[in-house]
């Protein structure tokens, strides 16, 4: 890297921390904000505020208003009348796998004749419309307060691209009724799925003693206030003439700065330097992101990890390099850009109130506004015909519910290399279908050189593909300031056990991160070390001053709560209850009981968990990790008969799961029931071959029961499988050492020792060798 890019790369890394250390203050520089702002006059607490509708807004911003009234936001949900209904109800039919659906209306309803929960045909009445374009679903409303959503669709995309039909979201693939993806089911539930971005101050309601919701809104749809917060205040003031705004969340972004082209560069710089953290991203996210919640109650104006917890880039969600596979709603991947890093704001391309791009045509046109285009729509930059655009190369797009484009937001320059490396997608193959990777490699070779930026992808594929010396270059990832901080906290989540002294040290710095994903991932990992240094580290983010990174620190101190000092007793009360209070207000979901259930029964309350963890069966009888939990809580109390029954119950239902057969197994170890433990542990390890535990226990076990030869050949067969894996590589020497098999005990650990150095276990077997 030239001299230039090294002091434009450190510029790049101090704006960053700072822009963190800003983000993550937020909180206590709004407290500040607000106490300076009070007049020593009033000394009366203000009114709390109340939401007053967008009609109300309509008054003094008329142009907003008229803007965002035919906005996908004012349409997200409405209704079902002749004049928000897009779709054909003339009597008309769809089949799905055997199953013949009837759109039709009657008396002025709009009506569907479907499976019902059962699987039988039964007439239903379409209450509201989801959505406009390019497709619109439809919502059903059921006796016990739930709304479910039809999983057959109306395309109101034009006929002639393929448009104005019926479709089913999953396609070719096969929805049974008893499913949790049919329409009926846990998973269509706008309750819990859509409601809270789709209408405005959405109280759920949820009544656990009879499994039923009483759902309101302020607003159908996404009105002002979603953005804005309660508007009351801010009217009162406005019709005073008092000079106060009163809203509960300024989102100006912008300020007194502009964009000023930098005619070297070719790209726009901000006029002043961004003083606070962005928070239209924050607000935003609340929707736009793929998230879970931290609290019940939104409150505005706060760090959307202090309302929420924002997924990091999970397997399932994100590709290796942070590109989107999932459905991830924009969030996780602007974090990643370098225009986030630089203090692009949502408005900045975006109308906050039409929702559409501010240039309103071609997409790239909004580009222009910051990247000169007499630099970058030249052919030395793209080396390709004219009708390229920038979001072909730096926004691909992936197509979901069937008909759906979403474009990637981290705005990365395409790379075909790590394609090569780590299997991800790259935009020059997504346009070059008949050519591969190493083509395209090629070719931006030849055009730009073989030179190119650092990058995490390598190293988080390493880390989930637990690849040898994969905490080498996670590590490097984790040090890298110049990465953006939802990428180091996803490489912490991938550290490999057990930790040697700097992987450790690494872990223990980033406890202090400016930047909060960063710190709660840290606490993830810490999680895994030994108790004695989980709890001196972790009680410090008890009181962090952001909602999930406490919420994390209780779950990582939970277990070990027993043993607290007095002095921390208060603040792990207080963050677990943060903790608890999250889980009751998705109450209805079977994951929640399962959480409550473990926080019950590490605070010794058998009975709460018990509670919480049949509720889970309840409501999802084929949740096995609730199943194998209850199970052992059973067999903790002395009820072994319960827990093997309750085990042998699952496994009726689902005699493949390996997970079920597992927990059996050792449930019969404990009992002495030595050789039947063994065929079930054979048999989870059967069932799930890429499950590293399964073998590596069934292999133990087989020691244990003097067949040790067959143990060796189980390891030896798993090293191959799992080749970073510690426990396999260290239980194979250990074997082989105790075999008598020495020179070959000291080659494995001689392996491990490459893959995971300065860790003493490792260091004390090759000793023994």
């Amino acid at each position: 890297m030239s001299d230039a890019g090294i002091a434009s790369a450190a510029v790049r890394a101090s704006f960053s921390f700072i822009f963190r250390l800003l983000r993550d203050l937020a909180p206590f520089l709004a407290l500040l904000t607000a106490a300076c702002e009070q007049p020593t006059a009033e000394l009366q607490p203000p009114q709390p505020m109340r939401f007053a509708g967008s009609e109300a807004c309509r008054e003094c911003h008329l142009p907003q208003y008229q803007l965002w009234q035919p906005s996908h936001h004012a349409l997200a949900m409405q209704e079902a009348t002749a004049d928000t209904v897009l779709g054909d109800f003339s009597d008309v039919d769809f089949t799905y796998f055997g199953t013949t659906s009837r759109f039709f209306t009657r008396d002025g309803a709009f009506m569907v004749r479907t499976d019902n929960a059962a699987g039988e045909l039964e007439e239903f009445e379409i209450s509201y419309t989801f959505g406009v374009t390019p497709l619109q679903q439809y919502l059903i409303e059921r006796p016990d307060g739930r709304l479910q959503a039809l999983s057959i669709v109306w395309d109101s995309r034009a006929a002639a691209i393929g448009g104005q039909r019926w479709y089913h979201l999953y396609g070719d693939e096969f929805i049974g009724h008893d499913d949790p993806l049919h329409w009926t089911g846990r998973e269509q539930n706008w309750n819990y799925m859509c409601a809270e971005c789709h209408s405005t101050d959405l109280q759920k309601n949820y009544q656990p003693a009879t499994d039923t919701f009483n759902s309101t809104w302020s607003e159908i749809n996404v009105g002002c206030e979603a953005c804005h917060g309660p508007g009351s205040r801010h009217i009162e003031r406005a019709r005073s003439g008092s000079p106060k705004s009163g809203l509960a969340v300024d989102l100006d972004d912008r300020g007194r700065s502009s964009w000023q082209m930098n005619p070297q560069t070719g790209i726009a710089v901000r006029s002043e330097l961004l003083m606070r953290p962005l928070r239209q991203p924050e607000a935003c996210g609340r929707c736009h992101a793929r998230r879970s919640l931290a609290s019940g109650d939104y409150e505005y104006g706060k760090p959307l990890d202090d309302t929420h917890t924002p997924s990091l880039l999970e397997p399932l969600l994100y590709f290796a390099d942070g590109q989107i596979l999932e459905e991830v709603y924009v969030y996780g991947s602007f974090l990643q850009s370098r225009m986030y890093q630089a203090g692009v704001s949502c408005s900045d391309c975006h109308d906050p109130h039409s929702a559409r791009l501010r240039t309103q045509g071609a997409p790239s046109e909004v580009c222009r506004t910051c990247h000169l285009p007499q630099k970058f729509e030249a052919a030395e930059h793209h080396r390709h015909p004219e009708s390229v655009q920038c979001v072909d190369c730096h926004m691909p797009a992936r197509t979901y519910m069937g008909v759906d484009d979403r474009r990637d937001h981290s705005f990365r320059i395409p790379r075909p290399d790590l394609s090569i490396t780590t299997g991800v997608p790259n935009a020059c193959n997504q346009c070059h279908e008949a050519r591969d990777a190493r083509w395209a490699a090629a070719a931006i070779d030849e055009w730009y050189g073989d030179q190119r930026s650092e990058h995490f992808a390598e190293a988080i594929h390493a880390g989930r593909n637990a690849q040898p010396s994969a905490n080498d270059r996670l590590g490097a990832v984790i040090g890298n300031d110049a990465f953006p901080g939802i990428v180091r906290a996803t490489a912490m989540t991938l550290l490999q056990r057990p930790y040697s002294a700097p992987v450790f040290e690494t872990i223990r710095r980033n406890l202090s991160n400016p930047d909060s994903l960063v710190r709660r991932a840290a606490l993830g990992a810490l999680a895994q070390a030994a108790p004695q240094q989980v709890v001196p580290l972790a009680v410090n983010l008890l009181r962090d001053p952001v909602r999930s990174v406490r919420i994390e620190a209780a779950r990582v101190v939970s277990p070990l709560q027993a043993g607290l000092r007095p002095a921390y007793l208060a603040a792990f009360r207080e963050a677990n209850q943060e903790r608890i209070a999250a889980q009751l207000a998705i109450a209805e979901r079977p994951e929640a009981q399962l959480n409550l259930g473990n926080a019950y029964l590490e605070a010794g309350d058998y009975q709460a968990a018990e509670a919480a963890l049949l509720r889970a069966l309840t409501i999802e009888p084929l949740a096995a990790p609730a199943r194998v939990n209850l199970a052992d809580l059973y067999a903790r109390s002395g009820r072994i008969g319960e827990a093997q029954a309750l085990l042998r119950d699952g496994i009726e239902m689902q005699g493949e799961s390996a997970v079920l057969h597992h927990a059996l197994g050792l449930l019969m170890v404990r009992d002495g029931r030595q050789d039947a433990a063994l065929a079930e542990l054979e048999r989870a390890a059967r069932l799930q071959p890429d499950e590293s535990r399964f073998v590596y226990v069934y292999a133990i076990a087989l020691n244990s029961l003097g067949q040790g030869d067959q143990a060796i050949r189980e390891m030896q067969d798993a090293r191959q499988r799992f080749p970073g894996n510690f426990d396999i590589h260290f239980a194979l020497a250990t074997l082989l050492r105790d075999s008598g098999d020495v020179q070959q005990a000291r080659e494995v650990a001689a392996e491990l020792s490459r893959m995971y150095p300065q860790v003493d276990a490792v260091q004390n077997l090759l000793d023994s060798l």
